[in-house]
């Protein structure tokens, strides 16, 4: 038998996703065959301290790992901060690198990479922590919005903080909400219609899975509904016309692309019926991995299982890094 190949799998985080993300890592280690592979663990607590220990930014000080594979949903772990880490590491790591990840996780920064592109998002506008204190108040936002409008902290997943405020007293409630979790808030307006995902795997040359529709048992798909009541409904794959299928799997890799993904991401769908258009919702570069995951459960549809996705996801951070260090970096 041959040499094993010992993955670090980082997890937990200092996160409002933490929770989720300690069962995304449980599902993970469970995929991989330990004829195969050597799991070390690194649980990163909420006080941001590591268990055993960090892994150190420096070349060479971790001989005992081949591979990383952050599961970490949200800051601190979605956001380039630890992908830098790795970086300066030299060791390779699953998914994107610093700078797709840190675009992809400001809301703001993302719309606004998207919208030079030419890709349909909806309209918003960025509000700051203390904005709407009395100085200011929330006529301009009103000015600017139709309600009902969604209100998101601008680095954040898994719904945290989101609200949807249907009147001045619910948008003043949903931005003191939003600016506990993020000092940037974006504030946007609702598309009435279908929410719509589908996923991405690759670096270059991605492949793009069938798309999945959920069926909130909320008013929208916030935390709870993903995690914790199990009353959404899913369509997989999602009933639409061949025509829209290519254009939401075009765009999907289109995203992938502007915002320079490696690895995997989740795209989110929303789909306006009166104006019979979609809109990029946002992109996810560390999607949820548990056993009711959309994103393992799309790759399934497409003939990817998900100890095979694990796999591929290792053998693609394995060429990342081997591309990297054919790069010069002195003279």
């Amino acid at each position: 038998m041959g040499k094993k190949t010992r993955v670090a799998v980082v997890y937990g985080g200092r996160s409002g996703e933490h929770e989720v993300s300690l069962r995304s890592a449980e599902s993970v280690i469970r995929a991989m065959d330990p004829e195969r592979f050597e799991v070390r663990r690194f649980l990163i607590h909420k006080d941001g301290t590591w268990d055993p220990g960090p892994i150190l930014p420096t070349p060479g000080a971790h001989p005992d790992i081949d591979v990383i594979f952050p599961v970490l949903h949200g800051t601190f772990g979605e956001d380039g901060t630890v992908q830098g880490l790795f970086e300066l590491a030299d060791l390779p790591y699953v998914g994107a690198g610093v700078l797709a990840s840190s675009v992809s996780m400001d809301k703001e920064m993302m719309k606004r990479l998207f919208a030079a592109a030419n890709l349909p998002v909806a309209e918003w506008v960025t509000v700051y922590r203390g904005d709407t204190a009395a100085s200011r108040g929330v006529d301009w936002i009103e000015a600017a919005l139709p309600y009902p409008m969604f209100v998101k902290p601008a680095n954040l997943g898994s719904s945290v903080g989101i609200s949807k405020a249907h009147d001045r007293e619910e948008l003043v409630k949903a931005l003191a909400l939003a600016a506990e979790f993020d000092s940037k808030i974006i504030v946007e307006e609702t598309i009435a219609g279908r929410e719509l995902e589908i996923a991405v795997l690759g670096n270059r040359n991605p492949t793009v899975s069938l798309p999945c529709e959920i069926f909130p048992s909320r008013e929208f798909y916030d935390y709870e509904d993903k995690y914790l009541l199990d009353q959404a409904r899913f369509d997989l794959p999602a009933k639409m016309s061949a025509e829209m299928l290519q254009q939401m799997q075009s765009l999907a890799a289109a995203c992938y692309s502007v915002v320079g993904c490696t690895g995997l991401a989740r795209v989110d769908f929303l789909f306006d019926n009166r104006r019979n258009q979609l809109f990029i919702n946002e992109i996810n570069t560390m999607p949820g991995f548990t056993s009711i995951s959309m994103y393992p459960k799309m790759m399934e549809q497409i003939g990817i299982a998900y100890p095979q996705l694990v796999e591929r996801l290792i053998e693609l951070a394995f060429e990342r890094h081997a591309e990297k260090k054919a790069t010069r970096f002195s003279l």
